[in-house]
């Protein structure tokens, strides 16, 4: 089996995978072969549909769809606002961004939701898409999680990151749900944070435009900000050689990389330590490092 990555990013961090795609397709063998790239995901600055995290990408919708389409990956909106009603369904640059991305190339594009209502709408109006249920649902109960498995609707399931390790249960799940699943593997969040659902919902009435005061994270660990070595100590992140060991032999191949809302040379690591070889990470380092078109930092 191999492992698929969904990677961040889709507008926020164009220019890096424009440097890095070419260089994933030239030169394939610095990269573990028992993994490629799924999709990547993401939304523009300014989506009313957007949820998860506020969004910061400006690049040029079209230039990001011919990217994917030029490199056959799967792109994935993210339109997981949870807090939508029927008054929003019409917004005008949500519609368009369906339009352009909803038959774009050979690769079968996905749109990540929360909302009911924004899904049925999504059905009936742009029925090219595949749909994914979002973590931003906070399904940390393993029989919510069943559920939503249960639902033909959604080709894969992120569940809350604090049911990655709950393995007895997840052993328990038929071949085709397992299937379905998609880890999020590199969450930095507080693991017994209590306020995960209303730091999403806060996030979402910000891209809706209303007023409303910044969610207050709980955590005493909030003043670090988001930190990969930190990541690595959660007692729910899933390393390479977890995904090699414990997730693939079992039948789950699906993993999600967070880090919407992080700088390009952060995301530069992680594709690093997901994806490439520790012999030739310094080869994929420099070839990004030296392209004259990126400003990581």
């Amino acid at each position: 089996m191999k492992a698929y990555y969904h990677l961040p990013g889709l507008f926020e961090f164009y220019e890096l995978y424009r440097v890095f795609l070419p260089l994933y397709r030239k030169h394939r063998t610095y990269f573990y072969d028992w993994c490629e790239i799924g999709s990547i995901y993401g939304a523009p600055a300014d989506c009313l549909w957007g949820g998860g995290r506020v969004g910061f990408g400006d690049e040029d919708p079209k230039k990001v769809a011919e990217l994917m389409r030029d490199y056959g990956i799967s792109a994935r909106l993210t339109f997981s606002n949870s807090l939508l009603t029927e008054a929003h369904l019409t917004d005008k640059k949500c519609n368009a961004l369906c339009a352009l991305f909803e038959k774009n190339g050979p690769a079968e594009n996905g749109i990540i939701v929360s909302s009911d209502q924004l899904l049925h709408y999504l059905q009936i109006t742009y029925p090219g898409f595949y749909f994914v249920s979002s973590t931003t649902k906070v399904l940390m109960e393993f029989g919510q999680l069943e559920n939503e498995l249960n639902r033909a609707v959604f080709r894969y399931v992120v569940p809350d990151f604090r049911l990655n390790k709950a393995y007895e249960q997840l052993n328990t799940l038929s071949d085709m749900q397992k299937k379905k699943i998609e880890f999020l593997c590199n969450e930095c969040c507080w693991f017994e944070c209590p306020d995960r659902k209303a730091c999403y919902e806060n996030v979402s009435r910000k891209n809706l435009g209303e007023e409303c005061l910044d969610h207050i994270c709980a955590s005493p660990y909030a003043d670090r900000g988001y930190r990969f070595s930190d990541a690595m100590k959660n007692p729910a992140f899933i390393g390479i050689d977890d995904i090699r060991n414990v997730y693939l032999p079992a039948g789950f191949s699906h993993f999600k990389i967070e880090g919407r809302s992080l700088g390009s040379a952060l995301i530069l690591e992680f594709l690093l330590y997901y994806m490439t070889k520790p012999e030739c990470q310094l080869n994929v380092r420099e070839e990004i490092y030296l392209s004259s078109t990126l400003d990581l930092f």
